[in-house]
C-alpha cells in the first residue's frame, strides 16, 4: 500500500501531509525534530483524505474547527499509539501536564516515556500534543518549536494572546 503526500501552507509554515487508504499517517512541520520515516512506497500526489485533512486544518487555523474527523493511521509502538490515542481526549482550549497524561494511559510513573512518545507523535495538531505542558504550566519541548506551540495554544484560547500572530 502506498503513501501519498503533499505539502500545504499554514500560519505556522508549510506542513507535509501523508496518507494512505488506511488513514492519515503524518502531519509534519517544515522543521521537525523527529521526521516521519519515508519508505520507498511514498509518492507525491493527491488523495481524497489529503483533501479532507487540508480542509479541516484550514478550518482549524481559521478558528472554525475544534476537533478533527479523519481516519488516522499513525505508525508506532503499542505504547506510543496508546499515548497518541490519549492525546485526542484533551479538549480544545485545555492543557494537561505530562503527569496527567501518564495517569490517563494507566502509567502514572512513566512521565518520561509518555513525554518521549508525545514527542514522536506523527500527527501533531490533529492529535494535539501541543496541549501537553509542564507541571508548572510552562511550555516545554515541542517538535514544531515553542513559538509554534505557543501560537496553537493561543489560537485555542488556552493561553492569552500575545503579539505572536504567525510563526512562519
Amino acid at each position: 500500500m502506498s503513501t501519498i503526500y503533499t505539502t500545504i501552507e499554514s500560519p505556522i509554515g508549510p506542513l507535509l501531509l501523508a496518507a494512505g487508504d488506511d488513514g492519515l499517517h503524518a502531519v509534519e512541520f517544515h522543521v521537525s525534530r523527529h521526521p516521519v520515516r519515508r519508505g520507498d512506497d511514498w509518492r507525491e500526489g493527491t488523495h481524497p483524505l489529503l483533501d479532507r485533512a487540508r480542509q479541516q486544518l484550514r478550518e482549524y487555523f481559521d478558528g472554525k474547527r475544534r476537533g478533527f474527523d479523519l481516519p488516522l493511521a499513525p505508525r508506532g509502538t503499542a505504547f506510543q499509539c496508546t499515548v497518541w490515542h490519549a492525546l485526542a481526549s484533551i479538549p480544545y482550549g485545555e492543557t494537561v501536564s505530562y503527569a496527567q497524561l501518564a495517569a490517563r494511559v494507566g502509567r502514572p510513573t512513566a512521565m518520561r516515556a509518555v513525554g518521549a512518545a508525545n514527542g514522536r507523535n506523527p500527527l501533531p495538531i490533529v492529535l494535539p500534543c501541543h496541549r501537553v505542558i509542564g507541571a508548572d504550566g510552562s511550555l516545554t519541548g515541542f517538535g514544531g518549536g515553542l513559538p509554534t506551540k505557543q501560537f496553537l495554544l493561543e489560537l485555542e484560547g488556552a493561553l492569552p494572546r500575545s503579539d505572536l500572530f504567525a510563526v512562519a
